[in-house]
């Protein structure tokens, strides 16, 4: 009888030291994973304060083209055609740099940091392909957006530089075209199964450090946590 009773003594402490090891276990878990998320929410601050500045260098071509507008009615002839094309060309450039840089920050912003890692992996690839959208935006068309940039100060002054130097414009928006298939040609280049270490050099860039320093993050602790089942 004694025996028995001394067995569930002994039955009934290993249950509570089990019990105990499983709390510590979870509060360890999520200790750790408080700290790994902090670390990835402080990683992509750059990110953020870099899709502002990105939003503050498109504000200027808006104002550029907003300035031709207003200068439609003080021109005696009115505007150039070039110039009224290319302020278009200006403005849409702007609005596409701040929008897409907006929707990056919103994108940041709107990580849910208490969902599961499975969840917050899947945000941040959808804000992985925003932020490479935004980037592509903002500066791809800088291969000719130079011209109409030209065409637009001279529209300022009543100018119309298409009908003064046509071969200049045409030429800049050949350079531009040139310039954007060959960066089209190369990034199809790079990421040839055959050059490994170069895919994954452009997929960083591309990517850039925070986003890549965060998915770095989500999947240690992903690993962490599958191991720890």
């Amino acid at each position: 009888m004694e025996a028995t009773m001394e067995n569930d003594d002994l039955k009934a402490a290993w249950q509570s030291l089990n019990r105990r090891l499983e709390r510590q276990d979870t509060i360890n878990l999520q200790l750790l994973r408080e700290k790994k998320l902090d670390r990835t929410r402080s990683t992509l601050r750059p990110l953020w304060w870099g899709q502002v500045l990105q939003a503050v260098f498109g504000v200027p071509f808006i104002l550029l083209a907003a300035l031709l507008w207003m200068r439609v009615h003080a021109l005696p002839d009115g505007l150039p055609l070039g110039a009224l094309v290319a302020g278009i060309v200006v403005q849409l450039y702007g609005i596409a740099t701040v929008a897409l840089a907006g929707e990056t920050i919103r994108r940041i912003g709107a990580i849910d940091y208490a969902a599961p890692v499975v969840e917050i992996q899947k945000q941040l690839a959808a804000l992985r392909r925003t932020y490479i959208v935004s980037g592509m935006v903002g500066g791809l068309p800088w291969w000719f957006l130079w011209v109409p940039i030209l065409l637009v100060l001279a529209g300022l002054g009543g100018v119309d530089l298409y009908a003064k130097v046509p071969e200049m414009v045409w030429i800049g928006l050949g350079v531009g075209a040139a310039g954007l298939l060959a960066t089209a040609w190369f990034h199809r280049w790079s990421r040839d199964p055959r050059r490994p270490r170069l895919a994954a050099a452009m997929d960083a860039a591309v990517s850039g450090n925070s986003l890549r320093k965060a998915r770095a993050q989500l999947d240690e602790l992903e690993r962490f946590e599958r191991d720890d089942e």
